[in-house]
């Protein structure tokens, strides 16, 4: 089985640093998020990272500086991060060595992208993992998107119910409110009413649960949020994509 990608993101935005962690870690990245240069370095010298997201307008450090100590000291790829007007920066940055760029605000879906064409271009494969879920009786098959239940029938879900599902699947037992569950659900900036969250859930718990009307999986947790209840097991087979 391969291990997975580790990214270390150095921005000092804690929102960017908690969006990446959810969002790249549903795709099998492991992403530590630093807010300062100094503990990106640290972190560096401790862990074995395969790609680095650097913010250049860092509030404590040169960004340039710290990009270009990053490319002397390590053989690893460096997707920065600038201003959406800065192109000299753009520019700077690539003639350091940074492997490509992007302008903020940005979208989790395109810097994914980048992220995998990088690690392609660096010989590092990115690999894509078979990932199998099992909770109470069901189970959810991340490939072809579909549960199956107890007594065997298969589902197939929606592309909102399955990103919403596997949120959940992720993260067991953990209290998301509706605001996070929007976010990360539509992180491209689409326009949804801020109701949508609770029409889905309504939707997986007439697939999932055996009661709907008192659901043991999707629980709401009242003026909080929802949380989901059961044991998760998850089983993974790597395959190159």
């Amino acid at each position: 089985m391969a291990s997975r990608h580790r990214i270390l993101v150095i921005d000092d935005d804690p929102h960017i640093g908690a969006l990446l962690q959810d969002y790249l870690g549903r795709y099998d990245f492991q992403v530590t998020h630093v807010a300062r240069g100094h503990e990106g370095v640290e972190c560096l010298q401790k862990e074995l990272m395969h790609l680095v997201v650097l913010d250049i307008r860092l509030p404590d450090e040169d960004g340039f500086a710290l990009l270009k100590s990053i490319r002397q000291r390590w053989d690893i790829p460096v997707i920065m991060l600038t201003g959406l007007q800065e192109e000299t920066d753009r520019v700077v940055g690539l003639e350091l060595g940074a492997d490509d760029y992007l302008t903020k605000p940005f979208s989790p879906r395109e810097l994914l992208a980048r992220i995998r064409a990088v690690l392609r271009r660096s010989g590092k494969p990115v690999r894509s993992r078979g990932r199998i879920y099992h909770f109470e009786s069901h189970r959810l098959d991340v490939d072809k998107r579909t549960v199956t239940l107890a007594d065997g029938k298969t589902l197939k879900l929606t592309a909102s119910e399955f990103r919403l599902l596997k949120i959940f699947l992720d993260s067991p037992g953990r209290l998301f409110d509706r605001e996070t569950l929007l976010e990360l659900c539509h992180p491209y900036g689409e326009e949804v009413y801020d109701r949508s969250i609770d029409v889905q859930i309504l939707r997986l718990r007439r697939k999932l649960e055996q009661d709907p009307a008192h659901p043991q999986l999707i629980v709401t947790e009242r003026g909080a949020g929802y949380r989901f209840a059961a044991d998760v097991e998850k089983v993974e087979a790597s395959h190159p994509q």
